[in-house]
């Protein structure tokens, strides 16, 4: 039934100008604003629409994940920008002092975006 049907992720943020400012100047996404909220454009032709709830309340997992090459170099660039990495110490999930979980499965670093909610870098394919 949706074999050819183009989907799109959608998250809500409770003020689309930070999320607008966030995800555009920080992260550099290309970043267009409807009426309805905001578009983000990902590479590879993907497509994730923002809403504006407020009563929002932050997602409790990732809602993003970004690959990239090289992690160290993501968080280094990403900390230059005032982004702070989350640091989780549970018996499945450690990060180290830069917050990159290093242990089983791919590198990856988890951060928060202003309303909160949950985006990482993750390392390869």
């Amino acid at each position: 039934m949706f074999k050819n049907s183009k989907a799109f992720s959608s998250f809500s943020v409770p003020n689309i100008q930070a999320a607008k400012e966030f995800y555009g100047q920080k992260l550099g996404l290309d970043v267009r604003e409807t009426e309805e909220g905001l578009g983000l454009r990902l590479a590879g032709g993907g497509d994730v629409f923002l809403y504006p709830k407020p009563n929002h309340e932050p997602a409790t997992f990732t809602v993003l994940n970004f690959r990239v090459d090289n992690i160290e170099q993501a968080v280094d660039q990403l900390s230059k920008l005032g982004i702070q990495f989350e640091h989780y110490d549970y018996p499945e999930i450690k990060t180290d002092e830069k917050g990159i979980h290093r242990n089983d499965g791919p590198k990856i670093a988890w951060f928060k975006d202003p309303a909160g909610n949950i985006l990482s870098v993750i390392e390869g394919d």
